[in-house]
């Protein structure tokens, strides 16, 4: 007969405890259970949960893990686990787990409290809380720093949508952006990510840019967010602004695509994505002349978008080919990752606009990108707050596994 004893340690922590203790244990041969062991500001806390001979109080393990907890300046402390309460942990094991993401500036206590009433009020049990940005210096404030932190959560979701819709009130409220995943093993192995460009990748849109040199900017401009609104049909407002645009010289665009203003976070993101070997496209409802621009920036693998046509050297309001709209961007997702041999579930989408919101519905992330209403509303996951490599926290990296694919980590300097 044995009996299961959970075994906690606090302290401040220093190289050798975790071995000394689990020495001791190993003189015994006693099997651990479960481990546990994290560390704040040199605050250890560590928990064991071990299996003792019912007499386990007169081995001499007790008295050794004492005698070397007083030896260390550490405070240990033994709890007796009934067999029913163990065994109902163990069948807990199976239950589903969701990871909750915060991005922001700044994490707050009222954030991670107004967060944790809402996993609790669904009857979820928080398993784990991790810092996924590196230390946050108060005396050196970086006007672009973040701040994120991972929730692990245990139990049963009867509708992810709406705690989705929840926390992203929330969020709208806190101003930070929360997301919730399933921990699957889809969520550690994305493989392809899917740009919208115009307002995504870019913080502009080319096509209102094209009709302020061609001084039509107000008249594209209504019909541009009639569209992103969802209250047009793609197609037939890209024919209208485009027709406007008719007579527009050729050297105007070259102009245009030196200072498109790349969205915050973009070089960071796509950098990472690349050095892991992630796939990256750009599926725009925007025009190849400014998205190759970008390619040859980026180092991107596909770009799909509209391509214009010019007539002596001046546009003629016609685009060449298929109109790249909502449905053909989900067409084109799905035939990149089929040709990459990746499955949807690892496919990330990003995007701003409604005639994003197909291919947001197909990836297994779809995120929209400081969108407008309806996409958010619609979309699985939504950034609002931040800049695009927070996506690379949706994925679950942490800084400091970022600065080790930096050039100047891999190569040694």
């Amino acid at each position: 007969m044995s009996e299961i004893v959970l075994i906690n340690v606090t302290g401040e922590d220093r190289p050798g405890i975790t071995a000394a203790l689990t020495a001791i244990l190993a003189r015994y041969q006693v099997p651990i259970l479960d481990i546990g062991q994290s560390t704040i500001h040199n605050a250890l806390a560590l928990g064991l949960m071990v299996e003792l001979p019912r007499a386990g109080t007169d081995c001499g393990v007790f008295k050794e893990l004492l005698f070397s907890a007083h030896t260390l300046g550490l405070d240990i402390r033994f709890t007796p686990i009934a067999e029913d309460n163990y065994e109902g942990w163990v069948h807990e094991q199976g239950q589903p787990r969701h990871i909750l993401t915060l991005v922001g500036r700044e994490i707050e206590a009222e954030h991670i409290a107004r967060v944790s009433s809402v996993v609790a009020e669904r009857g979820l049990n928080v398993d784990r809380i991790a810092r996924l940005t590196g230390r946050i210096s108060r005396r050196e404030r970086l006007p672009a720093a973040l701040a994120s932190v991972e929730l692990s959560v245990r139990g049963a979701v009867p509708d992810l949508t709406e705690l989705h819709g929840d926390l992203l009130a929330l969020g709208r409220v806190l101003d930070v952006d929360i997301s919730v995943q399933e921990d699957d093993i889809f969520r550690r192995n994305r493989r392809l990510v899917c740009f919208d460009m115009d307002s995504t990748l870019i913080q502009t849109e080319v096509i209102d840019e094209l009709a302020a040199a061609a001084g039509v900017g107000a008249e594209v401009a209504a019909i541009t967010e009639a569209a992103m609104r969802g209250e047009l049909d793609f197609k037939e407002s890209f024919r209208q602004r485009m027709a406007l645009l008719k007579g527009l010289d050729e050297s105007v665009l070259a102009g245009i695509a030196a200072r498109l203003p790349i969205t915050e976070g973009a070089d960071r993101l796509i950098a990472t994505l690349k050095r892991l070997g992630y796939r990256v496209a750009i599926l725009s409802g925007g025009f190849t002349y400014f998205a190759e621009h970008l390619q040859r920036r980026f180092g991107i693998d596909y770009v799909h978008a509209n391509r214009l046509e010019f007539q002596d050297g001046k546009l003629t309001g016609e685009v060449s080919g298929e109109i790249v709209d909502g449905a053909r961007k989900a067409e084109l997702l799905r035939e990149i990752a089929e040709r990459e041999g990746i499955r949807l579930e690892q496919v990330i989408a990003v995007g701003d606009g409604a005639n994003d919101l197909p291919m947001l519905a197909i990836a297994g992330l779809g995120i929209a990108f400081h969108a407008k209403p309806i996409v958010t509303e619609q979309a699985r996951h939504a950034i609002a707050t931040v800049g695009l490599d927070a996506i690379l926290y949706l994925l679950g990296m942490r800084d400091r596994d970022v600065e080790m694919l930096s050039p100047s980590a891999i190569s040694g300097t």
